[in-house]
């Protein structure tokens, strides 16, 4: 199908099938990377010139950020899916009013976000056992970083809208600029002003605001053609659309509120355990982000041949993928393992080293099972490529369930503490791995 002036598409259903997923998948590993660069470089100037508490604020805050505006995220890597799939079919109608409905629907989702997060700002606190000693700094932070929620929703959006019909370039200029000026501002506002843990989050929020608004004019401006209107809109579609998206944001909700509920957890072991868990949850997702992205770029590639009904072309596809992504994640594994403590030496000084050791320790562990995320990465973008969202759903629950409920039965109660924890989290992906890969079998057989 032929979209009026975008330029810079791929056609997933043509051509060599590694070449394109990897040329595609590339921007969106680029755009993830500079994503996580909001809250690396949040977290790198906060631990060296504002302390160990700020540390602990703003990487607890990160979960909770994380968590909320998954949501968000999910219903628009929903809607993608859709989108992709009516490119693939040349259905360019249909495409163009699943653009409108969603569009409303997430926006209406993102104003009532705002109505719950804002007069609700202290029991969310409350709920995740923030400790006194950094409660007004987290306070101070997360007030500030939730006004960028619907620069959130706005990127996102028109993000996976352009991927869909295989521009994955576009998306990349406005990270780039946005997490450039994001570096800038925290250095200005911390270091110059010495505006403390509040630059940072208004550093943040300023530059999701121009990501955010910058590729919405550049849509508008340059290609209306995808916002068109043409007839009336189908009620029917509109269900279409509110099932999917919910079921997908559902599964990136429940996957953070897993992450969020263990992060309460982690916060009950102290200011230490707090901070090191921080620092290494970044490394940790910056490690397996490209896997991650890979597994996106996969699910339009499914999406893509699902509309065009070219069933075998994703059954190759899929092998591809799997080998592709399991072989990154065991080169990423051998990384960490060995440079984790220099890793962790970047977001906190060398003399803290109880925090050093608990932070290398988390990431011995998970670095180890790398290739588990990776293989589910694909699962989900797989189970979403051909509609069923419902199926990554029930991965998720099924994946953060069983790390939920071993952190809280064996951490609390048992001489391992924390560390169960940290083995939680591979024993639920590799399960999740196992149902899937089962599930899909059985589907293909």
């Amino acid at each position: 199908m032929a979209i009026n002036g975008i330029n810079k598409n791929r056609n997933l259903t043509e051509g060599s099938i590694l070449k394109n997923l990897l040329l595609f998948a590339l921007p969106m590993m680029a755009g993830n990377f500079l994503q996580q660069i909001y809250n690396i470089a949040d977290t790198l100037i906060v631990g060296r010139f504002v302390g160990a508490d700020a540390l602990a604020a703003v990487g607890s805050a990160y979960t909770l950020m994380t968590f909320i505006t998954s949501l968000i995220i999910g219903l628009c890597m929903g809607s993608g899916a859709l989108f992709s799939k009516w490119y693939g079919a040349g259905r360019q109608e249909e495409m163009q009013q699943d653009v409108r409905l969603s569009f409303y629907f997430i926006g209406f989702v993102t104003i009532v976000i705002y109505l719950i997060v804002f007069p609700g700002t202290d029991v969310i606190l409350r709920l995740l056992f923030v400790p006194e000693d950094i409660y007004g700094l987290m306070r101070v932070y997360v007030k500030i970083v939730f006004i960028g929620i619907g620069f959130t929703f706005l990127y996102n959006f028109f993000a996976y809208l352009l991927r869909s019909v295989g521009n994955s370039v576009v998306p990349l200029y406005f990270l780039v600029v946005s997490s450039v000026m994001n570096i800038a501002l925290d250095l200005y506002f911390v270091i110059s002003l010495d505006l403390g843990i509040s630059g940072v989050a208004a550093a943040t929020v300023i530059s999701q605001g121009l990501a955010g608004v910058g590729i919405t004019i550049y849509i508008v401006w340059k290609y209306p053609e995808l916002m068109k209107r043409r007839g009336r809109m189908q009620k029917g579609r509109l269900r279409v659309i509110i099932k999917n998206d919910v079921l997908t944001g559902m599964q990136q909700s429940v996957m953070n509120l897993g992450i969020l509920m263990i992060q309460g957890l982690v916060n009950s072991f102290g200011a230490v355990v707090m901070a090191a868990f921080a620092a290494a949850v970044k490394i940790d997702t910056l490690a397996y982000m490209p896997a991650q992205e890979f597994g996106n770029a996969y699910s339009l590639f499914v999406s893509q041949n699902f509309g065009a009904e070219k069933s075998e072309r994703i059954y190759r596809g899929t092998k591809i993928a799997v080998c592709v992504s399991v072989i990154f994640c065991l080169i990423i594994s051998v990384i960490i393992w060995i440079f984790s403590e220099d890793f962790m030496g970047m977001f906190v000084e060398a003399e803290e080293t109880e925090i050093i050791f608990e932070g290398v320790r988390y990431l011995r562990i998970e670095g180890s099972f790398y290739f588990g995320i990776g293989c589910l990465f694909l699962l989900y973008g797989y189970y979403r490529g051909v509609q069923q969202a419902g199926m990554s759903l029930i991965l998720t629950v099924l994946s953060l369930g069983t790390r939920v409920l071993l952190s809280y039965l064996f951490a609390p109660n048992t001489p391992l503490g924390v560390t169960a924890i940290w083995w939680s989290i591979p024993v639920g992906w590799i399960l999740a791995d196992v149902v899937g890969f089962l599930y899909y079998r059985k589907c293909r057989s």
